[in-house]
């Protein structure tokens, strides 16, 4: 069986524990096993499996005391995870570094560092090595890629935000989009410190939103806008009276 394929026994290859050639009711067997035996020692270490039955944690994970993982979890790689965080239900999360005093609720989170209490979620999806500082709100189907997103800084719903950074106290309002890639290339943007980004906005990178700016919503931006600026970029509106009849 190639690699590309082959099973995962609690985050780790078959290859980690001798089983390349084991049947699929060993392979179970032993993977049954092996989740029995971590999470009765991370029970006596003091964190909170809510269902160890449908609780999956990778040998390698490390987690602090006081923290609730609930159902449906899966943490694998090489995770730590601080104290007195609250995980899951249904999340999934890989090579993830994460502080203390966490809720992170229904996420997807790969190769991510995160700080302490903030609300993450739910259904959030986070990669290629984004950043989330302190005290900061991210979730409700919005995704990050390669993004740094400072303590304060609140992205709450329905937003994509690639190769982004992202200052402290930040507003970005649903619907927003860094449009990170013109079909060969990937590029930045950068929005400064206590900038609103508008509900429904397209930020065409590269581009550099000022500290204290204000990006109107339903704008579409190709240029920069200064620091304490209002950049706005949309139709005007008509109304065509009596059009029903």
């Amino acid at each position: 069986m190639s690699n590309k394929f082959a099973p995962l026994i609690l985050g780790e290859r078959l290859e980690r524990y001798g089983l390349s050639s084991a049947s699929a009711e060993e392979v179970a067997a032993f993977a049954k096993q092996k989740q029995a035996e971590i999470n009765a020692r991370l029970l006596q270490e003091g964190v909170y499996l809510m269902d160890p039955a449908s609780t999956y944690i990778g040998p390698s994970v490390k987690i602090g005391k006081g923290t609730i993982i609930e159902a449906n979890t899966y943490i694998y790689g090489n995770s730590q995870i601080g104290e007195h965080n609250h995980i899951g239900p249904s999340s999934y999360l890989e090579n993830v570094q994460i502080g203390s005093g966490n809720q992170i609720r229904f996420s997807h989170l790969e190769d991510t560092k995160i700080g302490n209490e903030n609300e993450i979620g739910p259904y959030f999806r986070s990669r290629g090595n984004s950043v989330i500082g302190d005290h900061a709100r991210v979730g409700n189907f919005v995704e990050f890629k390669h993004v740094d997103f400072a303590s304060t800084s609140k992205a709450a719903h329905l937003s994509y935000l690639g190769d982004a950074t992202i200052e402290e106290g930040v507003n970005i309002g649903a619907g927003t989009i860094t449009a990170n890639y013109d079909g060969k290339k990937k590029h930045p943007t950068h929005i400064g410190k206590g900038a609103f980004i508008g509900s429904n906005s397209v930020l065409i990178a590269p581009i550099e939103i000022g500290d204290d700016a204000l990006v109107a919503a339903g704008s579409t931006l190709t240029q920069d806008v200064p620091e304490k600026g209002l950049g706005i970029a949309r139709s005007r509106q008509t109304n065509k009276e009596h059009y029903k009849k």
